[in-house]
């Protein structure tokens, strides 16, 4: 056995010999030697050339001229048992070595330890070239980095180094970095990364979404006792519409009512936002469009002959469904209706709309995929067996849910019916659509995640935790689905394993009346309309904000 096992040897019997009394019996919880985590065992040591433990504390930079015991004299003896223990072989020295120490005294194997142990703790990051030690590094992970940034200085400087995060971000898909022209000093002459900043601030995002806090939302009170129809968001601006015939713009930031839209003269059923630019449907059978930053009507689309009931948005261009059976086209930047597409024979229900097709479905049981330029219906998708109430279209992929329990799976291009997703029991409200991941709310009362792709049921949100009610919306968020519901709660449930995570609101109503109609969310937000149908909850918006750090919390 050469040197290294010798030493591996001793170690081991030392540590146990520490580890365990004079009998032999562990010492009890909480009374056990411990180095720590930057204890470097010699069981990970390769074979290298010094032979002897003196040979090794030269290579390492110690003199081999030491005086570790000043007790006294040597002890009569020494020279000639030292020369006995070099003429035995390799296995008779492990022996003498074993029942030597055990013959030791608890001091004095921490003695050996204490000449041994710091032979092997080489700081081998810090000799390599920085180049060579921030490779190393690349095979960390972040929270390994945050780690090895707590060892030393020269730790700090390379775990701070920002292409190092830059690419830490790149696998843990962040993408947004904290611009900054200057590097924020944390301590002199250690600059953070701003690649790290990025990472850190979308880790604690991560963990507020996942686990909360203690902090109440921030609520938002209008629309009297009214319900809250539809619910758009962008940026620091929340618009709410309202069977009360107006919709209220809001900060996210203070929760103040900035402006109400007034004009509409029926109840506004539908809406959607890009950027500052809101367009309404309303009973009125009008489309207008908005500024929200001034409140200023722009633009009143005539032509439809009944409610507004649906509308999708993309670019310049908008969409609307009406009772009337027709969709219309529309500029928003001009208000002029553009195309008007006839063919389905009763309401408008749902539309999508991609920039090149419009899909639409309706109470007709029907779905249709139009050319919009043309005004051409391309394919009429039949086999529903009754109202259609909502799409999804990812310009490959229809996707649509009916009354009759069912969603079915269409292809865009040839009209043909690819799956029937059975499982539910009800009317599917709602659905996302992503990256061929679908996931569908059920007036059931459950959510069901679907692959588009082969039709299969990946998971149903359910069990113990599942909602009580009729599910009212859906958002993907982060790899987390957000569902409310009738009952008055809105849930987090984990995208992958279909676990259910937290109650994110639940209403001092819910089960009593108490109802979240919509929810948005972004990133690092979560809006949500809810209320009452019987006079349990004030119409109110809830807004809770994940991007919150610890000094934030302190100042609010």
């Amino acid at each position: 056995m050469g040197f290294y096992g010798t030493l591996k040897l001793i170690f081991y019997k030392m540590k146990r010999k520490l580890d365990h009394g004079p009998d032999g019996r562990p010492f009890p919880h909480g009374k056990k030697h411990c180095k720590g985590n930057g204890y470097l065992s010699p069981s990970n040591l390769v074979q290298a050339t010094p032979t002897t433990f003196g040979d090794l504390r030269l290579a390492n930079g110690h003199s081999a001229q030491r005086r570790r015991v000043t007790s006294g004299p040597p002890p009569s003896g020494l020279q000639d048992w030292l020369h006995t223990f070099q003429a035995w072989s390799g296995p008779e020295r492990l022996l003498a070595l074993d029942e030597l120490i055990d013959r030791c005294e608890t001091n004095q194997v921490k003695h050996m330890m204490q000449v041994i142990e710091p032979q092997f703790q080489r700081d081998f990051i810090s000799l390599l070239p920085k180049e060579l030690a921030l490779y190393v590094l690349t095979f960390l992970a972040p929270r390994d980095l945050l780690q090895a940034a707590q060892t030393c200085r020269y730790w700090r400087i390379l775990a701070e180094d920002n292409l190092l995060w830059r690419e830490k971000c790149r696998e843990e898909g962040v993408s947004d970095c904290v611009s900054s022209r200057r590097r924020k000093c944390v301590r002199p002459g250690v600059a953070v990364s701003p690649w790290k900043s990025a990472y850190i601030r979308q880790h604690r995002i991560e963990n507020n979404w996942r686990k909360g806090d203690e902090r109440e939302p921030m609520v938002l009170k209008g629309h009297d006792d009214h319900v809250i129809t539809c619910l758009q968001f962008s940026g620091d601006l929340i618009v709410s519409g309202s069977d009360d015939n107006t919709l209220k713009v809001w900060s996210a930031i203070t929760g103040k009512c900035l402006r109400t839209l007034t004009g509409h003269t029926g109840g506004v059923w539908c809406s959607q936002m890009a950027v500052a630019t809101v367009i309404s449907g309303s009973t009125d059978r009008t489309l207008r469009v908005w500024d929200a930053e001034s409140g200023e009507c722009v633009h009143t689309l005539y032509g439809h002959t009944s409610t507004v009931r649906c509308m999708h948005l993309h670019g310049n261009r908008i969409v609307s469904g009406s009772r009337d059976t027709t969709l219309r086209v529309w500029d928003v930047s001009t208000g002029r209706c553009e195309h008007v597409l006839t063919g389905h024979v009763a309401a408008v229900r749902c539309v999508q709309y991609d920039g090149r097709r419009v899909v639409s479905g309706g109470y007709d049981y029907m779905v249709k995929v139009w050319d919009p330029e043309t005004e051409a219906c391309l394919h009429t998708l039949q086999g529903h067996t009754n109202r259609v109430y909502s799409l999804q279209f990812d310009g490959v992929f229809v996707v649509s849910g009916s009354l009759d329990t069912s969603i079915r799976v269409w292809d865009a291009e040839t009209g043909g019916c690819i799956h029937t997703l059975t499982g539910h029991q009800s009317l599917t409200s709602g659905m996302e659509l992503r990256d061929n991941v679908l996931v569908s709310g059920n007036a059931d009362s459950t959510v069901r995640v679907w692959d588009v792709r082969t039709g299969q049921c990946i998971h149903t949100l359910q069990g113990p935790n599942k909602h009580q009610s009729a599910v009212t919306c859906l958002q993907f968020c982060r790899g987390l689905v957000l569902s409310s519901s009738d009952d008055g709660t809105v849930k987090l449930w984990d995208l992958k394993t279909g676990a259910w995570l937290r109650d994110v609101v639940a209403l001092q109503s819910r089960g009593s009346g108490g109802v979240v109609w919509r929810i948005r969310a972004s990133d690092t937000r979560l809006v949500c309309a809810a209320g009452s149908r019987n006079g349990t909850e004030e119409t109110k918006l809830l807004v809770l904000d994940f991007d919150l750090d610890e000094g934030k919390k302190e100042s609010e």
